[in-house]
């Protein structure tokens, strides 16, 4: 597979700096399997979506919007078809306390840009529900588990992580960082500094992008693709995507930890 890889890098570097476009055509790869039944990808990826309380349900909402937005954008279905196997497994996760860990869209592959809109269907149809406090640690080990017992078998793992504050409450994220990169998963984070405050929700006091780099993110190539405010969330979604499911090295565009 690394000769697919760096054909990857290759083509898609070009779209992280304004190049190429995605090809208009696109012929579907024939499904692969395992000895065992699981299913070809070339990345098994868990978006890992806070909603704790200083997440009110509009910004839960664009954050849902803004995933379904960037897995649909040409370039992102670009890098998904470049792949060995042409396609990807997603699913998104909602989560806030200790035992607050929600399903919001089960796996789906992603090949296409049909396929990308099934996606956006299962997101649109579910309700919002809010948690109260943040626990990266158990969001972490649900992903991985989630992962280990899914239907696929990955060239990649990745654990994309996205928040707006630091742990208080849950398990040791320490011990689930960890866990991740014993099973090879990537724990990448997409903090989200946002400057809105609110009387009616906890203020954020520190610098998310250092935490989530210094404290949220593990495994091979583990990196932070940071935003501002939830207004920049598809642009750094985007490029974070591309670096992903393209293995790229995020060390020639993004701050790395």
């Amino acid at each position: 597979m690394k000769p697919v890889l760096a054909l990857a890098t290759l083509l898609f570097v070009p779209l992280l700096i304004g190049g190429s476009e995605a090809p208009p055509d696109y012929l579907a790869r024939p499904v692969e399997y395992t000895a065992d039944g699981l299913e070809y990808v070339d990345l098994e990826l868990v978006l890992a979506v806070d909603v704790s309380s200083s997440i009110d349900e509009v910004e839960a909402r664009r954050q849902r919007e803004g995933h379904v937005a960037a897995l649909a954008d040409p370039e992102v279905i670009s890098a998904i078809q470049g792949g060995g196997y042409g396609r990807i497994a997603v699913m998104y996760l909602e989560w806030a306390d200790g035992d607050f860990q929600r399903v919001v869209a089960p796996w789906t592959v992603i090949a296409t840009e049909g396929d990308a809109r099934i996606f956006a269907a299962s997101l649109a149809t579910a309700p919002f529900i809010s948690g109260r406090r943040t626990a990266i640690g158990a969001a972490i080990e649900t992903s991985i588990t989630l992962i280990e017992d899914n239907r696929f078998e990955g060239i990649r793992q990745v654990i994309d992580l996205s928040g707006d504050g630091p742990q208080n409450s849950g398990s040791s994220l320490s011990q689930a960082r960890t866990r991740a990169e014993t099973a090879l998963i990537t724990v990448n984070g997409l903090p989200i500094q946002s400057e809105r405050q609110s009387p009616f929700r906890p203020s954020v006091n520190i610098d998310v992008a250092d935490y989530f780099e210094k404290q949220v993110i593990a495994g091979p190539g583990a990196f932070i693709s940071p935003t501002n405010e939830h207004e920049d969330f598809v642009d750094a979604l985007k490029r974070k995507l591309i670096i992903e499911i393209a293995g790229l090295d995020p060390a020639q565009f993004l701050r790395r930890g």
